[in-house]
């Protein structure tokens, strides 16, 4: 299933022409990058799923719009899945991805990745 392309382009609204973000198609869905971390994905199934400190995503579970995420029978620490429900309006929307983003960018920065090999 593709990704909701109307959720992704607001998250491009809400995060705007940042130097530090990048987005790159990855999990059947579209991810956005801060700093060469990922902070938000756009999920192939519908809504999102958020980084964060694994403690304070953990007190954010609801079960209903906002669960733990789970890739291949695996909860993954750190990382929430929210509704699309749930990121309905701009602010709650925005909430979630300063989140995201603020944990990832809380993060070293990555190097890029070179786009050639060395010659042998």
């Amino acid at each position: 299933m593709a990704y909701d392309e109307d959720l992704a382009e607001r998250i491009r609204d809400v995060v705007g022409s940042a130097r530090d973000t990048s987005e790159r198609k990855m999990f059947g869905g579209l991810a956005f990058l801060f700093g060469g971390h990922m902070g938000v994905v756009v999920l192939g199934g519908g809504g999102l799923m958020i980084r964060m400190a694994p403690e304070a995503a953990a007190a954010l579970v609801d079960d209903i719009s906002v669960a733990p995420m789970v890739m291949q029978g695996r909860e993954l620490d750190g990382w929430l899945r929210v509704s699309a429900a749930a990121v309905a309006d701009e602010p709650t929307l925005g909430e979630w991805i300063d989140r995201g983003a603020g944990f990832a960018r809380s993060l070293p920065p990555k190097k890029p990745k070179s786009a050639t090999k060395p010659a042998k």
